[in-house]
């Protein structure tokens, strides 16, 4: 069975920003809302799809509309988060420091 057009390239271009290409799997499902593709893949890979802020995620699914679009349907993706992956927890970020330094100047 022969992927849909919208489904290969989304395999596509995760396969080639990743370490683990072999590891990256989608589902195509769809409803009354639309096309909604859910991207499995390794949890060491997923700071590289999802990028600083977001914005490599932000980029995928932009492009991924325009492919829908192309073909008259609304698609959206859905980043599976696997076992084991962890997301990064900053203890204090720059701006809160700058912020209590200013405090300090308040007169």
């Amino acid at each position: 069975m022969s992927a849909e057009p919208d489904q290969e390239f989304v395999e596509y271009l995760v396969k080639n920003l990743v370490d683990h290409p072999e590891d990256v799997k989608t589902e195509r499902t769809v409803d009354e809302m639309g096309v909604l593709i859910t991207l499995h893949l390794n949890p060491e890979d997923m700071g590289q799809v999802i990028g600083r802020q977001g914005q490599t995620a932000k980029s995928i699914r932009t492009l991924l509309r325009v492919v829908g679009a192309k073909r008259k349907s609304r698609v959206n993706l859905k980043i599976h988060e696997p076992e084991g992956s962890k997301r990064a927890v900053r203890d204090e970020s720059p701006d809160k420091e700058l912020s209590s330094d200013i405090d300090e100047f308040k007169l």
